[in-house]
This record gives C-alpha cells, sequence and structure tokens, in this order.
C-alpha cells in the first residue's frame, strides 16, 4: 500500500548540488522553524557520486566538505552548528576523526557525540550529520 503523506508546509527540503545527492528518500537536510536537521553526509564525491579516495582521513574531510555545503545550502554555517554525531567504523580512527573535525570547525566547538557502528552505508568509514540554527 503506498502512503499519500506529504510534507507539512512548516517543513521545508534543502537540496544542493554541491554535495551528494540522496541514495535513498530521504533530504540532505530539513529547516523547521529556526532550525536545520542535516542527514548523515557520507564521502562521497557529489560530482562522481562515488567513494572517495584514501583512508579515514581523506573520507572524513569529504565528509565534513559536503555537511557544510548542505548546511550552507539551508541558509546556515558551521558556526552555527549546535550538535553533531559522528559515526565510525572504527572507534580506532577517533584520533585522526577529530583531528581533522576540529581543523573545520575551528574554535566552535559544536555539542557531540561519537559511535561505533557496525556498518555504514556503502560501507564507508565514517558518516556525520548535524543540527544547525539558522538564527
Amino acid at each position: 500500500m503506498a502512503s499519500t503523506t506529504s510534507t507539512h508546509e512548516s517543513l521545508s527540503a534543502v537540496s544542493t548540488s554541491l554535495a551528494p545527492a540522496a541514495i535513498g528518500p530521504y533530504s540532505q537536510a530539513i529547516k523547521v522553524g529556526d532550525l536545520l536537521f542535516c542527514s548523515g553526509c557520507i564521502p562521497l564525491d557529489p560530482a562522481t557520486m562515488e567513494i572517495v579516495e584514501g583512508g579515514v582521513e581523506a573520507q572524513t574531510t569529504q565528509v565534513l566538505k559536503n555537511l557544510k555545503a548542505v548546511v550552507e545550502a539551508g541558509g546556515s554555517e558551521l558556526g552555527k552548528v549546535a550538535k553533531t554525531t559522528v559515526f565510525l567504523k572504527s572507534m580506532n580512527d577517533f584520533v585522526a576523526v577529530n583531528a581533522i573535525y576540529a581543523k573545520f570547525f575551528g574554535n566552535h566547538a559544536p555539542a557531540r557525540s561519537a559511535v561505533e557502528v557496525a556498518r555504514l552505508p556503502k560501507d564507508v568509514l565514517v558518516e556525520i550529520e548535524c543540527i544547525a540554527s539558522l538564527k
């Protein structure tokens, strides 16, 4: 049975070609009120939709470039990110991911959770999602 659910008028979807297109039935981000909820970003090159070459450092860099593009397309900026969630294939990569994460966010330190998970989409090493303010 097909659902007839439509997006409520209080929500607006965000889409940008500067980040990978959604690979499932979801939006890159959703705006509601003064908040922007960004879907998890994985290390796909938006031009090719292929996973970037290299290890966790290259993947984390691409993930954060993608997240930044979605945040900005949604009308916010990295300095307005309130919360991130970092999903890691291996907690052994925490230090490497943390170093690149710190470079992207600079002096801004959003609230954050970091968890090791059994598997990520396309078997990538890292995925990051966030909630940002639109004010």
